[in-house]
């Protein structure tokens, strides 16, 4: 694949992306249901790119939309990825670090958890999303981090919605956050206006 990672993104989603109601971007046909894998490697290069000097030993995603550009990136970087999975019951969480995530998308509320033996203190976690909105997700693997004291390194988002709130939920945490393609507006035509 040529060009820069960039405009393969944004080419791809005004492409193949499909603007619904609520500000919300549906990209299945690529990133979250059917996977482009050689756009995703780009994307994994990319993220090793930005954080590989930060001495990442783990890449934390959750189920099951990062677990893509998560896996690409532990590829090119060489290190494990540990997903967190949506935790239906509440029975078994001993060995387990959890977090309430909330999806405006689905308009539910998901436990997700980490097996406490995938992660531990010594870890330099960067964390991989699709998608950064209103930043629920991100925030419930920094609730993990947090629980599990490990010291979270950075934050890689596929595509980022930069008129929702996820960006200053995560700048609180004052770690690198890094977007690959950053949205400004969808219209009501459906367009996609990307940030300069």
């Amino acid at each position: 694949m040529g060009g820069s990672i960039l405009k393969l993104l944004e080419d791809k989603i005004k492409k193949e992306g499909i603007v619904l109601p609520n500000n919300v971007l549906k990209v299945d046909s690529f990133l979250n249901h059917q996977v482009d894998p050689k756009l995703m490697y780009e994307v994994g290069k990319e993220f090793k790119r930005l954080f590989g000097d930060l001495g990442v030993t783990k890449i934390l995603t959750v189920e099951s939309s990062g677990i893509a550009p998560a896996v690409m990136a532990g590829l090119a970087m060489d290190v494990p990825v540990v997903f967190a999975r949506k935790h239906k019951s509440l029975t078994l969480t001993d060995d387990m670090f959890t977090a309430d995530v909330y999806s405006y998308t689905k308009q539910t509320s998901n436990t997700i958890s980490i097996a406490k033996r995938f992660i531990n203190d010594q870890d330099k976690i960067l964390i991989i999303d699709d998608f950064l909105a209103n930043g629920q997700a991100v925030s419930g693997l920094f609730d993990i981090a947090d629980a599990a004291k490990i010291d979270v390194v950075g934050v890689g988002i596929v595509i980022e919605k930069t008129f929702q709130k996820g960006r200053k939920l995560i700048e609180q945490h004052n770690v690198r956050l890094e977007a690959l393609a950053r949205i400004s507006k969808l219209t009501d035509d459906g367009q996609v206006e990307f940030e300069n």
